[in-house]
């Protein structure tokens, strides 16, 4: 049966199926999993409480939420510590701080948020019912915050890359068990590019995530402090060259 108040309760599945994904098929009153919900952190004092804000029902409903900060000196880690069990300090760097995150996550399934990600109540619902039903991974929808059609328009074709590919990005949510995150042996050490990593990862070991189409929201700052086209050209350039072969810390300076 569901946890207490879960959000998973008695809403149908909205997951996009693979027939290249390898899911178990688990009895109907196969409990939802309890998840560890990792969430790194650098000076988002604005943001954080927000996500953790939208986390409360599933904390209350058993779920475990870990904020790994990587140095904020904006106040950041006080005003995380009413929402989150528990709070980590690692040095800064997505990969590093996730994996520090995971290391002491105490339950069946792992979910990485970014700071600056919502999540309305229907996604975190779908994500339980996407591992209740046997998936070993997937990915959240995403939306981004800003207004205008473009924006619209970007987040459509991430979410449609992102099925079409079997890739996820971080600000997609990426979930999965925790005996997957364990047999691909969790993050790679690279400074940028370690969700595409980990996403092949997964591929080659447990198959094709499972797509869930409720949309997380991330912010579309990125977007509008550099420009929309300028900021998709860029991301297309930095994937193309780590594809071929770029090293990662140079793309994250170009990243920058």
């Amino acid at each position: 049966m569901p946890l207490p108040g879960d959000p998973a309760r008695g809403l149908k599945r909205a997951v996009a199926p693979s027939s290249r994904s390898r899911t178990r098929v688990l009895d109907a009153e196969t409990p939802p999993p309890r998840l560890s919900i990792i969430i790194p952190c650098l000076n988002e004092v604005a943001r954080l409480p927000m996500l953790l804000n939208d986390l409360a029902p599933l904390r209350s409903a058993g779920h475990e939420i870990i904020v790994v900060d990587g140095g904020s000196r904006d106040g950041t880690l006080e005003q995380a510590a009413p929402g989150a069990d528990r709070l980590l300090l690692s040095a800064p760097g997505r990969a590093l701080q996730m994996n520090a995150g995971a290391a002491t996550a105490g339950g069946d399934a792992l979910w990485f948020l970014h700071a600056d990600n919502r999540v309305p109540r229907r996604v975190a619902a779908e994500v339980l019912a996407a591992l209740q039903a046997g998936h070993a991974w997937g990915r959240c929808g995403v939306r981004l915050s800003g207004d205008g059609t473009v924006l619209w328009a970007i987040a459509g074709m991430m979410n449609l890359r992102s099925c079409l590919t079997g890739i996820a990005t971080g600000d997609q949510g990426i979930f999965l068990t925790r005996s997957a995150f364990d047999a691909v042996g969790g993050f790679p050490g690279i400074v940028l590019m370690e969700d595409v990593a980990i996403s092949r990862a997964l591929k080659r070991s447990v198959g094709r995530p499972a797509c869930i189409r409720p949309r997380l929201v991330t912010s579309s700052r990125r977007w509008e402090q550099r420009g929309v086209w300028r900021t998709v050209l860029l991301m297309w350039r930095l994937r193309l060259a780590y594809w071929l072969g770029a090293d990662p810390a140079e793309l994250a300076r170009r990243y920058r």
